[in-house]
């Protein structure tokens, strides 16, 4: 999907978040280079989210997780913003975590 940078996603909850092309490349190069070739995931996974989540470490900080399927779950975890929301990074898990749960589908 190059040249698709920035991404804008649209959320359940009223705000966009932007993925930019250099944030994507930490992520699938550094963080979870497992989520290389998976954009069209974590769009989804912002815009059509299962269940969204608090952290419960940083109150500006939201985990949005869709089902991929029984047991796996993707994750895109995001920073509130005056203007948005930013991707901080984006992961498969196998568990959604603990935290104030804010949206449900």
């Amino acid at each position: 999907m190059p040249g698709r940078f920035p991404i804008k996603a649209a959320t359940p909850l009223g705000f966009s978040v932007e993925i930019t092309r250099e944030r994507w490349d930490l992520i699938t190069s550094v963080k979870h280079p497992v989520m290389n070739g998976r954009e069209e995931a974590v769009q989804a996974t912002l815009e059509q989210p299962d269940v969204i989540r608090r952290s419960r470490r940083d109150a500006d900080v939201l985990l949005f997780y869709r089902m991929e399927r029984p047991g796996r779950w993707a994750c895109a975890v995001v920073r509130r913003t005056v203007a948005g929301g930013l991707l901080v990074t984006a992961y498969p898990t196998d568990a959604v975590k603990e935290g104030e749960q804010i949206w449900v589908k």
